[in-house]
């Protein structure tokens, strides 16, 4: 039996290692295609097969479009979707080969094409892809507050999935760095190396569809107790589109939104930009770039634990904005230190371990932030039902999925937007780009990020949402189904069934 029933509420029993297991490791789906659309789609077009960045990124900016209609109508869909596999599994059943597919296409452009083409496909393919996980990411994250309604228990799964996330991405970016992007006389920097992109794609598309069969499997066996749609009668688009306006009329929704917007705007632009600055700045070669992607999986592991701990002491919106602040100031150290000549050269032994450890510090930093925001998104579900007496996790978490978007699409638009406003060439040589190149990209790059990273944070500041309110939700909603079990129990005729 499951939630949707109106009489009988089932005893829902603990969550399990396994199963806690399979939820976070649906995120390393997502983590591998942000990390390969985000840090490699630009260069590899920009700078291995030479198609201006204006064009990339108006290109993957576009892609938001598609995303603005594509991801509340999932996320609606699968709302007031009632199946036998509940609401949530069914589409994530389905998004599995369609992005797996669209992912690895996405690399291998036919030969012979202009730039203008080249766009449009990077368009196509990225949007499709974008698409068809997103059918996945929603339905996975959207789980969170039917798995469990205690405000801890969330971080702490939410800390599970970011760090599932983080070692897809990280995990999978070193790997490819140490072991496929082969150096060679002609390529001495691995990344450059158009050879060695049919086996990156290939190791993605591999581990995107690793991560989304055992999330979907792995999680099946919790359907019984997830929440079905409360109304399987035909409704018009009329009152589908009331409905979901209503959930985003949510002050605590339209905060976090704003944040996300522009925090993932910031993630993605880091993205795109830090292996230019490994590459152009501090001229790493592929072995130092995967080392220094491995402090990036460390600074998960060190986040996963503190994230809940520092929710229980700070709250959930406090940790968010102090560590979003820290880390985006210590994060960018290495950059401003380096235009002012104060910071370690190429070339110097202290460098990569310098590198990695603030690396390390700037990554946990944010990844405590991102948790805890994601948490808090959570608790909105019920917030929300509280106004509309309705349960639109998937509606909220669409919006999520579109903000996680946001990193590949509108943070390479603003890196493309900052790599022409700073005339950086395409096909450059790391061993001759002059160094007034590298400051100008320099002098764009800091204060857009910072702008993105500190505006978000001080809109975080009119979070209603604590503790104490989220606990008194889950008690009214609680109260609102026994009385609603009640009723319908009146009027079953005598001796009938209790459905």
């Amino acid at each position: 039996m499951n939630r949707a029933d109106p009489v009988a509420a089932p005893a829902v029993p603990r969550l399990s290692a396994a199963t806690r297991l399979a939820y976070g490791t649906g995120a390393m789906a997502n983590g591998v295609k942000s990390a390969a659309f985000s840090s490699y789609l630009m260069l590899y077009f920009n700078q291995v097969i030479g198609v201006p960045a204006g064009i990339v990124g108006t290109a993957l900016a576009c892609t938001l479009l598609v995303d603005a209609i594509v991801d509340p109508f999932l996320g609606r869909w699968a709302d007031v979707t009632r199946t036998r596999w509940g609401r949530r599994h069914p589409f994530m059943y389905a998004a599995i080969v369609p992005t797996v597919l669209l992912f690895y296409c996405a690399w291998f452009p036919p030969d012979g094409m202009s730039h203008m083409q080249l766009g449009l496909w990077i368009f196509a393919f990225a949007a499709g892809t974008r698409a068809a996980i997103s059918a996945f990411e929603i339905n996975s994250s959207a789980m969170a507050p039917e798995l469990s309604t205690d405000y801890a228990e969330r971080t702490r799964l939410f800390s599970l999935r970011y760090w599932f996330g983080y070692s897809g991405a990280y995990g999978f970016t070193a790997f490819s760095l140490a072991f496929i992007f082969v150096e060679s006389e002609a390529f001495p920097r691995g990344q450059l190396n158009p050879a060695s992109y049919e086996n990156f794609a290939l190791l993605g598309a591999v581990l995107i569809f690793l991560a989304m069969t055992l999330s979907t499997l792995g999680t099946h066996n919790r359907v019984p107790y997830l929440r079905q749609a409360e109304d399987s009668a035909p409704m018009p688009a009329s009152q589908h589109l009331r409905e979901m306006f209503a959930a985003f009329r949510n002050r605590a929704f339209l905060i976090i939104f704003g944040f996300g917007v522009l925090k993932y705007t910031a993630v993605g632009l880091y993205s795109a930009m830090n292996l230019y600055w490994g590459t152009y700045l501090f001229k790493l070669n592929a072995g130092q770039l995967a080392l220094l992607t491995l402090d990036s999986f460390l600074a998960a592991t060190i986040a996963a634990p503190l994230a809940p701990w520092f929710s229980r002491r700070m709250g959930k919106r406090n940790s968010s904005i102090i560590f979003a602040i820290t880390g985006i100031t210590i994060g960018l150290s290495p950059l401003y230190l380096s235009y002012f000549d104060l910071f370690w050269v190429p070339g110097d032994a202290l460098l990569v371990p310098v590198l990695f450890t603030i690396g390390a510090i700037y990554m946990a930093m944010i990844a405590i932030s991102l948790i805890n925001t994601s948490a808090m998104l959570a608790d909105v579900v019920e917030d929300s039902a509280i106004e509309t007496g309705k349960h639109t996790a998937g509606t909220f978490f669409a919006a999520s999925s579109f903000m996680q978007q946001c990193s590949t699409a509108l943070g390479l638009f603003f890196a493309g937007w900052l790599l022409a406003a700073a005339e950086f060439p395409e096909r450059a040589d790391p061993a001759t780009i002059a160094e007034g190149l590298v400051d100008r990209l320099l002098v764009l790059y800091i204060p857009t990020i910072l702008c993105l990273w500190i505006v978000g944070a001080l809109i975080l500041l009119f979070y209603p949402i604590s503790r104490a309110r989220h606990e008194r939700n889950v008690e009214i909603l609680r109260a609102r189904e026994a009385e609603a079990r009640d009723q319908v129990q009146s009027n079953t005729p005598l001796g009938g069934p209790a459905r």
